[in-house]
């Protein structure tokens, strides 16, 4: 004959539920550990109480033990050196003064006095010069064809000399530079000055210009003068 288990009071059959139960509050009481905060001790205000209380104390003076004695006095004074008075037995000559007001029937020869015109240097504007500087090369052009072969020419050393710089491409850079320069008296090139986008670029328009050859100097009044230009130079990427 088996034995019969009452299945009301079988420990395993709520076995799940109280697995559950357990997990539920280990976790909880996990939570809460995590969660717990502590405080420390507030003992800033003691401290600073005592600090206060040791600073108000007033502390006697005392002399340090070993000081060193005081500096001896400084010297008195040196007795002034005695001046000797010595007489001067040498006879000095009186010079007499000449007077240098002149009488009224006295004449006067007054030198003649030359005037001396200094001449002043003046820029004159290349559109406005009697006679513009002659580019190599226009030497045989009518007089008023000159200007425009001045600038055809500037254009075409432009074109034979430029070069694009390749630390300019490489970076995309491009724009105009406007460069201006003097015609000197005697036909140089001188006093350059560049303005553009970039340095680079501003190099490579500045070596162009220094390239150009020496012209016939402009005149103004049949006298050779300063003659200013300005040009740009467009370096464009295609």
């Amino acid at each position: 004959m088996e034995p019969k288990k009452n299945p009301n009071v079988d420990p395993k059959r709520n076995s799940f539920l109280y697995f559950q139960i357990g997990l539920v509050s280990v976790l909880l009481f996990t939570y809460l550990a995590i969660e717990m905060k502590t405080y420390a001790k507030e003992i800033e205000i003691l401290t600073s109480a005592i600090d206060d209380a040791f600073l108000d104390e007033e502390v006697p003076m005392t002399q340090a033990l070993n000081q060193p004695p005081p500096p001896p006095p400084p010297p008195p004074p040196a007795a002034p050196e005695v001046i000797k008075v010595v007489e001067n037995e040498k006879e000095v000559e009186e010079t007499s003064i000449k007077s240098t007001e002149t009488k009224q029937d006295e004449i006067i020869e007054v030198a003649e006095v030359v005037e001396v015109e200094e001449e002043v240097e003046v820029d004159v504007p290349f559109a406005v010069i009697e006679d513009v500087p002659i580019f190599p090369g226009c030497e045989k052009v009518p007089k008023a064809q000159r200007r425009d072969c001045f600038q055809q020419e500037i254009q075409a050393h432009i074109k034979k000399h430029f070069t694009y710089p390749e630390i300019a491409q490489e970076m995309g850079i491009q724009g105009r530079v406007n460069v201006m320069f003097t015609i000197d008296k005697d036909g140089s090139i001188t006093n350059i000055r560049q303005r553009g986008p970039d340095a680079n670029l501003e190099k490579e328009a500045v070596r162009i210009i220094k390239k150009l050859p020496k012209m016939t100097p402009g005149k103004q009044r049949g006298k050779p003068v300063r003659v200013p230009f300005s040009v740009p130079i467009t370096f464009r990427l295609n």
